[in-house]
Formats: structure tokens, C-alpha cells, sequence
């Protein structure tokens, strides 16, 4: 997946996250950009796919609306299973046995792009459900 959307969004980074980590000291997301993120988790000595998330949405005037914290706000304010991330993914990867994740974010609204966040998540979620006739295991849980 990273393949089809690195090659156009230069803006972009990645951080490792494991369940001992402070969410707030490895994540290197931007503050003032909207975009998309794709985490991968490691275990048992792969790699899969587990969820794909966007931040900033479209306005009704058509323009972008960014989260006023942008990406890095959407990693250590938003949540995910009921609560923040910060302290649902360590028990979620305690469950699953998930080693690291491996998360990769793109800025596709930002200072060089203009895409909205949504489109390229829906197009990430139809190429994922054509080849594994599924979503990614946690964005089927939301």
C-alpha cells in the first residue's frame, strides 16, 4: 500500500511504536498538515497490514477542514477502541501479540498537495478489499 502513495506524496515520515513507548515521544507526524496514515503491525515475524486512517475531512464549502492539531493530533488525541490511543494500542497489541507498529504517514493536503484525505482511503480500501476481500483487521473493528 505504501507503494502507491509514496511516490506522490513527498511530504510523508514513518515511527515505530511499541507498547513500553510514550505515543507523544516517537510519533514524528506534522501538526499543521491533513493526511492519510497506514499502520503495520509486526508479529511473529511479519508484517500485515492493520489499519488505515485519515486526518482533516472536506468541508461544505468544498475546501479542507484540518484538524486543528493536524496528523500528530490524530495519533495522540484521537481514539481508537473507546479511548485514546496511547492506551488502547498497547493492550490491543498485548491481546494480538503484536511486537511494534510500524506506522507511516503521507501529507496529501498540505503545502505541495491538494487531496482530500477521504478520497485516497476509500481508493486505499477498494484495492485492499480486491485482493484480500476484506478491510485491514482494526478498521473492520470501528
Amino acid at each position: 500500500m505504501i507503494n502507491l502513495i509514496s511516490e506522490k506524496y513527498k511530504q510523508n515520515g514513518h515511527f515505530f511504536f511499541k507498547p513500553s513507548d510514550r505515543l507523544a515521544e516517537v510519533c514524528n507526524a506534522p501538526k499543521d498538515s491533513s493526511g492519510i496514515y497506514v499502520i503495520y503491525a509486526l508479529e511473529k515475524g511479519k508484517v500485515t497490514l492493520i489499519y488505515i486512517g485519515i486526518s482533516g475531512r472536506k468541508g461544505p464549502d468544498g475546501n479542507i477542514l484540518h484538524r486543528k492539531d493536524g496528523l500528530r493530533g490524530r495519533f495522540l488525541t484521537g481514539k481508537q477502541f473507546g479511548d485514546l490511543r496511547q492506551k488502547t494500542w498497547p493492550a490491543k497489541m498485548s491481546l494480538e501479540n503484536i511486537e511494534a507498529l510500524d506506522i507511516y504517514w503521507f501529507v496529501t493536503h498540505g503545502n505541495s498537495n491538494s487531496d482530500f484525505p477521504r478520497d485516497i482511503e476509500v481508493d486505499l480500501f477498494q484495492k485492499h478489499l480486491a485482493l484480500f476481500g476484506r478491510l485491514p483487521r482494526w478498521n473492520r473493528e470501528v
